[in-house]
C-alpha cells in the first residue's frame, strides 16, 4: 500500500507538479506552499514573548488587550506579500493554512497563548465573502486552531457595514471608514479572545474589531496578524 501511495505521488507530481511558491522549484512531499529553503527566508518576527513588541506598541493606549504580536513583517515585494497576495486575489486558500500553521508553531510555547479560548478572524462583509469565496483570515485562523488545539469561530464576528478598501486611506479614514463595522453575534462573557487578521497597517481594523468584543463586558482580547507591515 505504502508503494502504491509513493508511485501515485510520483505520477501526480510528473503530471501536475507542485511547486514552491516562492522560488518555483518542485516541493517534497512533506513540503506544504513553500519550500524548507523558503521557508526559512520568512522574515518571521520572533517578537511574540515580548510583551512590549512592535504589534503591541501600535495598540498601546488604544483600548485594553492581554497580548499582541505578529508573524513575520511584511514589506512590498517582499515574500510574505507574495504569499498574502496569492492568497486574497488568486484563490491559494493552502497558503492560508499553511501561514496559520506556521504562525502556530511559533506560538505554542507561549505563556499567554494557552489561555486563549477562542480564536476570532477578522470577518468579511458577507457581500465581498460571496465574491472572493472564503476570508482568508479564517483559513489562517483554521490552520492556526489544528496545530494549537484552539477552537476558532468564523461566526462570532460579524461585519454589519460594508467598506472599501482601506489600502490607500490614511490613518485617519481607515478609522472612520471601520467604526461601529462589527458585531457579536454570541456570548464571550469570561472568555479570553484571540481576535486575528492579516496583515497590521494602522491596526484600525482589529481596533474596531475589540471593541466590538470588548463592549460586551467581563471579556479579555489578544490580538494576532500574519504581517506587520514596515
Amino acid at each position: 500500500m505504502l508503494l502504491l501511495r509513493r508511485a501515485a505521488y510520483g505520477l501526480s507530481h510528473i503530471f501536475y507538479p507542485r511547486l514552491c511558491a516562492g522560488c518555483r522549484r518542485p516541493l517534497l512531499q512533506a513540503e506544504q506552499v513553500l519550500c524548507l529553503h523558503c521557508a526559512d527566508l520568512l522574515p518571521r518576527t520572533q517578537h511574540h514573548h515580548l510583551p512590549d513588541n512592535e504589534t503591541a506598541l501600535r495598540f498601546a493606549g488604544r483600548f485594553p488587550f492581554v497580548a499582541a504580536c505578529s508573524f513575520a513583517y511584511f514589506t512590498g515585494e517582499g515574500l510574505l506579500q507574495h504569499l498574502l497576495h496569492g492568497l486574497k486575489y488568486n484563490g491559494r486558500k493552502e497558503t492560508g493554512i499553511f501561514l496559520g500553521r506556521q504562525f502556530a508553531y511559533d506560538l505554542q510555547d507561549t505563556a499567554w497563548i494557552r489561555t486563549i479560548d477562542l480564536i476570532v478572524p477578522v470577518p468579511l462583509h458577507p457581500r465581498k465573502e460571496a465574491t472572493r469565496g472564503y476570508n482568508q483570515s479564517a483559513l489562517i485562523a483554521e490552520g492556526m486552531s489544528g496545530m494549537l488545539q484552539l477552537p476558532w469561530s468564523g461566526k462570532l464576528l460579524r461585519r454589519i457595514k460594508h467598506t472599501g478598501s482601506q489600502t490607500k486611506k490614511t490613518r485617519e479614514e481607515r478609522a472612520e471608514n471601520v467604526s461601529g463595522a462589527f458585531a457579536l453575534s454570541g456570548p464571550v462573557a469570561g472568555r479570553h479572545i484571540l481576535l486575528l487578521d492579516d496583515v497590521l497597517t494602522t491596526g484600525a481594523t482589529l481596533e474596531a474589531c475589540a471593541i466590538a468584543v470588548l463592549s460586551a463586558g467581563n471579556v479579555q482580547v489578544s490580538l494576532a496578524t500574519i504581517g506587520l507591515a514596515v
